[in-house]
């Protein structure tokens, strides 16, 4: 992999963390708030079904994990178990894929 290749996907890898963080933060608030006020989880999905900005929160949530975990995952694999080449890749975009499906079919599921 050239050394340009391997600065963007350092790149991602950093951004998405980034994005993670303040997903994971407004997520927990959000929730810590809503059951602290008293409303059950019915309620709260109540509240959220057909919100734009939410759906699109948890849409940018579920990308920035689509973009972080195969790239962490690929140091992983090549350090620990020395697994380089093709087959690594494809597995690691079928993992991105099903991150991507199961994913956004919650966030679906949730907010439509």
């Amino acid at each position: 992999m050239s050394f340009r290749s391997q600065t963007l996907l350092w790149v991602a890898q950093r951004a998405s963390a980034a994005v993670l963080g303040l997903c994971v933060v407004v997520h927990l608030a959000t929730m810590v708030y809503a059951v602290r006020g008293g409303l059950t989880a019915a309620e709260i999905l109540a509240r959220t079904q057909g919100s734009a900005a939410w759906f699109a929160f948890y849409s940018l949530f579920v990308l920035a994990i689509v973009v972080h975990v195969p790239i962490g995952l690929r140091a992983v694999l090549g350090e620990w178990l020395g697994w380089r080449g093709g087959s690594r890749e494809v597995f690691l975009l079928l993992l991105a894929s099903i991150l991507a499906f199961s994913g956004m079919k919650a966030v679906f599921g949730v907010f439509l």
